[in-house]
């Protein structure tokens, strides 16, 4: 009897194991030291956030107070996009000069003079020139906030982390929104200034937090510092082998041989930046023109879908709406604060496990529609004599729709996709262009949106961006490869045939699957 029951015990654990060898294996546990490393990295992107949503608010207390014209309001809140022009140009090189590392340093010490400037100034002029000077700041954070987080994180979470600086532009808005109605009782000169100068104590945090951040392993086998790269890798990857693989990839980008595993060794002088605005833009291969246009192609529809004007321009909108008092407009604008922190919070977690393609694709989609609701809605307000309330919750929804459907897929994955498709030699540069493409086309629609719907109606302002999302979704569904779950090495491979990238994908993954299985 007792011998039967050791049989049926026995039949029954190799049968417990036979189904446990069938169980999917478990997902690796995310990395807490490339976690940390990436959000004290993207918390640069607070500071242009902050900017966007306190001018939302502060524009109108500007206006009364200085005597400032439409105009004048126009080139005050979209200059400093096109001022940080001159920071993002400057971070590609600097960065591969000083580091990433300090390069978020001298981002957060920027902002910090602009801010104090502008909280200080006592004329237009004056409030310029804190434009200009936080312009640069926010230009260096832009650009580097991606690449850096991009080189430190493992494959396995890189969608995850490297869409950290969306959310944390989006946390900047809701800081900004919140601040406007904060400091809106105070007396007309001193609540502006308060809005506008409370933008320095992120910087200084941000500054002495990332001196405890490690430096980009990408960076560091550039500088031939391969031992100091082999210890950020161990503690940035979720195993000892990714690790390994991760540093024979970036030796092999960067042209050290395979067999060059000394701490320190010597690099071309090719590795640390020369050539490559001739190898990008003068005698670009295939796959670098395509990578170019993809990454530049997203920051031009991200901007040119009207973001910036719902984001900057959103008490105006809500005035034109039928919301005509200060506070219920204030309260309107951290509404859309809100849904659209939440809504990026939502789509970190889909990155890497829908993917960016289809996120992307139902994002532009869905902004879409949202847009052609809320020009439809103005259009109905601004040709009636009376107030319709129906209209008047179509465009708050419209608005609110907009940004939730934004922040899901355009917003991060702007950041994410052009971060990771650069091969290493080009990764600084190319993202500062992607970077510099985002910020004219932003500074130009900030600069001239109360022109434009003056000139064309409000309605019609929403229907000129909802053309232009329109050939976004249409470019982006002909010319995007997938990358998620790819290293950083591999995802290059994807690019070089334009609209036939499916093949090219088909044939990759076939000869994977023969390498498996010669395995």
């Amino acid at each position: 009897m007792a011998d039967r029951k050791s049989e049926e015990n026995g039949v029954s654990v190799k049968s417990k194991e036979l189904i446990t060898d069938f169980d999917p294996p478990k997902p690796p546990k995310r990395n807490k030291y490339a976690f940390a490393c990436a959000m004290l990295a993207s918390m640069t992107s607070v500071l242009l956030g902050y900017d966007i949503g306190v001018m939302s608010g502060a524009q109108k207390y500007i206006e009364r107070d200085l005597d400032c014209t439409d105009t004048q309001i126009e080139i005050l809140i979209g200059i400093l996009d096109l001022y940080s022009l001159v920071g993002s140009a400057a971070a590609g090189r600097t960065s591969d000069w000083i580091g990433r590392r300090y390069t978020i340093v001298l981002a957060g010490t920027i902002f910090f003079v602009g801010a104090i400037l502008m909280g200080f100034a006592t004329n237009y002029a004056f409030l310029m020139v804190g434009r200009f000077v936080a312009g640069i700041g926010v230009g260096y954070a832009l650009m580097i906030a991606p690449v850096y987080t991009a080189e430190v994180s493992p494959a396995s979470a890189r969608g995850f982390l490297t869409s950290f600086p969306e959310v944390f532009i989006n946390v900047g808005i809701l800081l900004g929104y919140v601040s406007n109605y904060a400091f809106s009782k105070l007396p007309l000169h001193l609540g502006w200034r308060f809005m506008l100068g409370v933008g320095a104590i992120p910087s200084i945090f941000l500054a002495l937090g990332v001196l405890g951040m490690p430096e980009s392993p990408r960076w560091l086998v550039m500088q031939g510092r391969l031992g100091d790269a082999k210890k950020v890798l161990d503690k940035t990857s979720d195993s000892l082998e990714e690790s390994k693989l991760r540093l024979a990839g970036i030796k092999e980008a960067a042209g050290i041989p395979e067999d060059f595993n000394d701490d320190v060794v010597q690099v071309s002088k090719r590795s640390h930046g020369e050539g490559i605005w001739k190898e990008l833009l003068i005698h670009p291969t295939p796959t670098v023109r395509h990578i170019l246009l993809a990454a530049v192609g997203i920051h031009f529809f991200q901007q040119a879908s009207g973001i910036d004007a719902v984001v900057l321009y959103s008490v105006r909108i809500f005035e034109k709406a039928g919301i005509v008092k200060d506070t219920p407009q204030l309260l309107a604008t951290i509404a859309v604060g809100f849904v659209k922190t939440m809504f990026i919070l939502v789509a970190t977690f889909f990155l890497d496990k829908i993917g960016r393609r289809p996120l992307l694709l139902a994002s532009i989609g869905g902004m879409i529609a949202s847009l052609m609701t809320l020009g439809f809605a103005l259009t109905i307000i601004d040709h009636s004599d009376h107030k319709i309330t129906w209209a008047i919750a179509l465009c708050f929804i419209g608005i609110l729709s907009y940004v939730a459907f934004f922040s899901i897929g355009m917003g991060p994955i702007t950041w994410v996709y052009s971060s990771e498709i650069f091969p290493l030699r080009l990764r600084a540069q190319g993202c500062s262009m992607g970077v510099a493409m985002n910020r004219v086309v932003s500074g130009i629609i900030g600069m001239t949106f109360i022109s434009l719907y003056k000139a064309i109606s409000i309605g019609g302002a929403f229907f000129v961006f909802t053309g232009f999302a329109a050939v976004g979704f249409l470019f982006f569904y002909t010319l995007y490869p997938e990358t998620r779950g790819k290293n950083l090495e591999e995802v290059e491979k994807v690019f070089g045939t334009f609209f036939r990238w499916r093949s090219r994908q088909a044939e990759l993954d076939r000869q994977k699957e023969a390498a498996a299985a010669e395995k």
